[in-house]
């Protein structure tokens, strides 16, 4: 049985390096995760991530804000706390054009087979799901959109729109 994750990550990338800005993360159950990464190098950011990401993220005195070491741990915990002592249950992990925020969830552990067994070696797509469904009506996305928990938030009521 799965235990279900929408998330979304905003980085920096530039073609050969993808560096985490914020992830968010939300569960079907309501909980959730945000953290903006302290180590990011913001004069990589093109204009385009400056104004709708940088531009969006919370004070540097936030607590979001955090080393990729403790987003790694804090992150972990979260995720694998529901599932801790439920075997049959595993983490199933959902994006919205999957493929980067994985690469970015999977670096916070260094290298793929550094990422603990827990955690799933992909993320399912829901812009695939979302052609495989027939492409039903979406929710709108909100005005603060390229926030990450604004996105994951999203993601979950995208994956609810498609009949979940």
């Amino acid at each position: 049985m799965p235990y279900r994750y929408f998330y979304d990550c905003e980085f920096i990338e530039d073609g050969r390096l993808v560096d985490l800005v914020s992830i968010g993360v939300v569960d079907e159950y309501g909980r959730e995760f945000y953290a903006v990464s302290t180590e990011f190098d913001d004069s990589r950011a093109l204009p385009w991530v400056r104004r709708n990401v940088l531009d969006k993220l919370p004070s540097p005195a936030d607590p979001a804000w955090r080393s990729r070491e403790r987003i790694r741990g804090d992150l972990y915990e979260f995720l694998t706390e529901p599932v801790r002592d439920r075997p049959a249950e595993k983490i199933e992990l959902w994006a919205w054009y999957a493929a980067y925020d994985h690469v970015v969830l999977c670096q916070l552990w260094g290298r793929m087979p550094d990422l603990p067994r827990e955690i799933p070696r992909f993320t399912k797509d829901l812009r695939q799901r979302w052609d495989d469904v027939g492409r039903p009506p979406l929710p709108e996305a909100a005005a603060a959109r390229h926030d990450a928990l604004v996105d994951a938030r999203h993601n979950l009521a995208r994956w609810q729109a498609m009949g979940g």
